[in-house]
């Protein structure tokens, strides 16, 4: 299969636009995932007998198992428990639709791929502009926290810190004469997504920062040497102790300390004493049905008779745990929790092969997989990740995409007789 110019430069602008209408076109984002779909149905069933078009499926087996786990436990779920709510499909059928999807864009010339990367420093700033353009007279507050009509603080503000970071991940991909402009660009993407995401008071999501400042000094390379590690230790010292210091993130650590002192004095109505008595209920529950769970859409329910048994208190029973770990082993038991670690070895392992790679274009896309899926698991600590379709359709979308630009460019590198591919390049 060859793609032509027009077609690669329509697939090359739904990537573009995907992830920077996430937050602010409610279903934007489905919308180019479905039309990418489309596409790739259609090339999967031309290119059918096209030898090799479908060998990633073997190739790349533990992606496409972790892709699928999820849906199929809970498709088999609803078999043996007699139930049928196709409804609880909806958001991990993302991640299986995900894989033709991978199979077309990895026949695709690598180049293709850098609009992902401009899709993110895009979303990135349009977030900050309408953090700034919104912001209430005294600023954002625990009442009155950013987000928008579709969602809440939490995913927003989530998705606008992987937005901003990703944007940083996927300067490897900048070359050419404007490259120092192109980066200038994404580091304010990278300001104003995170501005975005403190507007937010997503305070959960913030432990992911640690998270990728230490996987872009390994990407960048600013742990080879003694000076360059001063400068990026300096910097985050700066950076973390201004943080610290405003208003906002002083309010939000506060207010973690109250919650923990309400909590201990029987008072479990806050932020995290509703979280914590969700999953000791969630655990509970798992301890009930060990191997099957409650049933995927019956968490809510299960937790209402905890309730009347006295278990728990009825303002707590929620639709969900605030956690992936804890939402899949109450309703999916074991099984969902095997399933749960199957989606994440998938979806890092050929990432984490792949993030030393000598070429600075295969090491930016397995760099950028990698803090996707770090963001998947630190984020889903604290709140339900793998539910909110317009983030499950997103986290699928970047996974095939960057997965699919490894194996596109090292599918150029030996067409042209392994010709020698570019050096690492460390961030300055």
């Amino acid at each position: 299969m060859r793609f032509s110019p027009v077609a690669a430069s329509a697939v090359a602008l739904l990537l573009l636009i995907a992830p920077a209408v996430n937050l602010v076109w409610r279903g934007g984002t489905g919308y180019c995932f479905f039309i990418l779909l489309a596409m790739a149905l259609y090339a999967a069933v031309r290119y059918r007998r096209v030898d090799g078009y479908f060998s990633p499926l073997s190739e790349y087996r533990w992606f496409v198992a972790g892709m699928c786990g999820l849906v199929i436990a809970a498709f088999v779920q609803q078999i043996l428990y007699g139930m049928w709510l196709p409804r609880q499909f909806d958001a991990y059928s993302r991640f299986a639709l995900a894989i033709p999807i991978f199979l077309m864009l990895r026949q695709m010339p690598s180049r293709y791929f850098r609009a992902l990367g401009w899709g993110c420093a895009l979303g990135a700033l349009v977030l900050g502009a309408l953090a700034l353009a919104h912001r209430p007279e005294g600023g954002w507050t625990d009442d009155d926290r950013l987000n928008n009509d579709f969602t809440n603080a939490i995913p927003y503000g989530d998705t606008a810190l992987l937005l901003a970071f990703l944007a940083v991940f996927t300067i490897g991909w900048n070359d050419g004469k404007y490259r120092k402009l192109a980066t200038a660009i994404k580091l304010a993407a990278l300001m104003a997504g995170g501005f975005s995401s403190y507007s937010s008071g997503t305070r959960g999501g913030w432990v992911a920062i640690p998270v990728f400042l230490v996987m872009l000094g390994v990407q960048y390379g600013w742990f080879t040497n003694r000076r360059r590690l001063a400068a990026a230790a300096a910097i985050v010292v700066i950076g973390t102790a201004g943080l610290l210091a405003s208003p906002r993130i002083a309010q939000r650590i506060h207010d973690f300390s109250v919650d923990i002192t309400r909590l201990h004095s029987g008072d479990p109505n806050s932020s995290t004493g509703i979280r914590l008595e969700l999953w000791r209920a969630s655990a509970h529950l798992y301890s009930m049905h060990p191997v099957y769970g409650v049933g995927k859409g019956r968490l809510e329910g299960a937790m209402e008779d905890l309730s009347k048994q006295g278990f728990m208190p009825e303002l707590v029973v929620n639709a969900r745990a605030h956690s992936d770990f804890f939402s899949t082993i109450a309703e999916l038991g074991s099984v969902g929790l095997a399933c749960l670690l199957l989606y994440y070895y998938g979806t890092i392992v050929y990432f984490w092969r792949k993030r030393r790679s000598a070429d600075r274009f295969v090491r930016t896309a397995a760099w950028s997989g990698l803090a996707v899926s770090a963001s998947t698991i630190v984020f889903g600590l604290t709140i339900d990740v793998l539910v909110p379709i317009m983030v499950t359709v997103l986290v699928a979308l970047f996974t095939a995409t960057f997965l699919a630009a490894i194996d596109a460019r090292e599918r150029e590198l030996a067409a042209a007789g392994g010709a020698k591919p570019d050096s690492p390049t460390p961030l300055r």
